[in-house]
């Protein structure tokens, strides 16, 4: 029998600050995870937990990944993402929070998962960036609240 209700849920939250009056997000170089190593990610990212809100879940990440405090009223979201990719046969629901003000200087906490982070401009961002995480930047800059990717049209 087909297994229902197992579709995934992710969290990933965009620290940004502002140098110089340029807006700036934090960037993640992932490592050793089985998905999309070698490539840039958001600041942090991971699974829903049972009994936690995906807000909640971009808070936990933030203090697993980075060693930075977020409070909880400081992650707006900004974005849900439908995803399909179909070369790893996974269905996900990605939600894509900002945060602007957290405590504690970002460092690499999980370097078995991550081997760099790097600030940089949202106007100079790497080509090596996850395609979804580039249209996540993308809608966050246009004001759009909900994307579908991977699905065939």
């Amino acid at each position: 029998m087909k297994e229902r209700f197992c579709v995934p849920s992710a969290s990933i939250l965009m620290l940004l600050k502002n140098v110089d009056g340029k807006v700036k997000v934090l960037l993640q170089r992932r490592q050793n995870t089985g998905f999309m190593d070698g490539l840039w990610d958001l600041s942090c990212s991971g699974h829903v937990e049972h009994g936690e809100s995906m807000s909640q879940a971009a808070v936990r990440e933030a203090k697993e990944e980075l060693g930075v405090v977020v409070p909880l009223d400081n992650v707006d979201f900004i974005v849900f993402v439908h995803k399909r990719e179909e070369e790893w046969d996974l269905t996900y629901c990605n939600a894509y929070f900002v945060c602007t003000e957290f405590s504690g200087e970002p460092r690499v906490c999980e370097p078995h998962k991550c081997s760099e982070i790097k600030w940089f401009g949202l106007d100079n961002l790497p080509d090596d960036l996850i395609n979804d995480r580039k249209l996540a930047l993308k809608a966050y800059r246009e004001g759009v609240h909900y994307i579908e990717y991977g699905w065939n049209k």
